[in-house]
């Protein structure tokens, strides 16, 4: 039997965690050698906002540097995945011909950031999905479970955001989280291990911590793309589960199967 992937949400956060070794970093490497294997990755930016589903069917997407103001070091670093025009036109099927492909975009930092960590020989194809801006939180749950089958098919699922993103509010010198990024990380990650994946739509309904968690979402929406991609056959946990710079959350959600076990390849 074919083993099924498992389903990654990353908190990708800063721009420097794509060439800091930290907790974070570490953290990835960790998840790259106890995965299985993938065939290729299809992976879901929050830097990436469209107009409906786009899905990047280049042969070789370019990179994106789509941050400014960093140290000139991050913008020398390279990570040349090739694609997989075939993975783009399998997962607009699935979706129902609600997807387009494209050929413009590529991977931004929120997906190399973290995948030159897990996967440094970039040797596995990635095809980057857009988040619709238009989409609604139920939306972009049915979505997720219209790609499930691609687990079956060697597909490793990445989500990239962040739980806690208000960029507006961050102190750069806070190592920790302020108590109300606490409070909503641990809200959601108390409904995610429950299994209580629709309450996460209403994420409004956690108070006042929820008004400042983010100004707008598109870092908190592909979790929820991984969420309807999980089922009940998934055993959920977390990886990296920090709050950083007063308003940015780590927090990383991994849904694999309850009868699986991790590869530790590299241990």
């Amino acid at each position: 039997m074919k083993e099924k992937m498992p389903v990654l949400f990353v908190g990708h956060g800063s721009p420097m965690n794509a060439i800091e070794e930290n907790e974070f970093s570490e953290g990835w490497k960790r998840l790259g050698r106890e995965l299985p294997a993938p065939k290729a990755i299809l992976a879901m930016s929050a830097h990436w906002v469209t107009d409906g589903t786009l899905l990047c069917a280049a042969e070789r997407p370019r990179m994106i540097y789509d941050m400014y103001g960093f140290p000139e070091e991050l913008y020398r670093v390279v990570y040349p995945v090739p694609g997989n025009p075939a993975l783009a036109r399998r997962a607009a099927a699935l979706l129902g011909g609600k997807a387009s492909a494209d050929l413009f975009w590529g991977i931004d930092h929120g997906v190399w950031s973290v995948l030159r960590w897990m996967y440094p020989d970039a040797e596995i194809p990635v095809v980057e999905m857009s988040v619709d801006g238009n989409a609604a939180p139920e939306e972009l749950l049915r979505m997720g479970e219209k790609l499930r089958p691609l687990r079956e098919e060697g597909v490793l699922l990445l989500a990239s955001g962040n739980v806690v993103h208000n960029l507006s509010l961050l102190d750069w010198d806070l190592p920790g989280g302020y108590a109300w990024a606490d409070e909503f990380d641990g809200w959601v990650r108390d409904r995610v291990l429950a299994g209580r994946y629709d309450a996460v739509l209403h994420w409004q309904s956690a108070g006042d911590s929820a008004k400042k968690a983010f100004r707008t979402s598109e870092h908190f929406v592909p979790l929820l793309c991984a969420l309807g991609a999980a089922d009940n056959g998934d055993r959920a946990e977390t990886r990296n589960e920090a709050r950083t710079m007063g308003a940015m959350s780590m927090t990383c959600y991994l849904f694999s199967p309850k009868e699986s076990k991790n590869n530790n390849k590299g241990e």
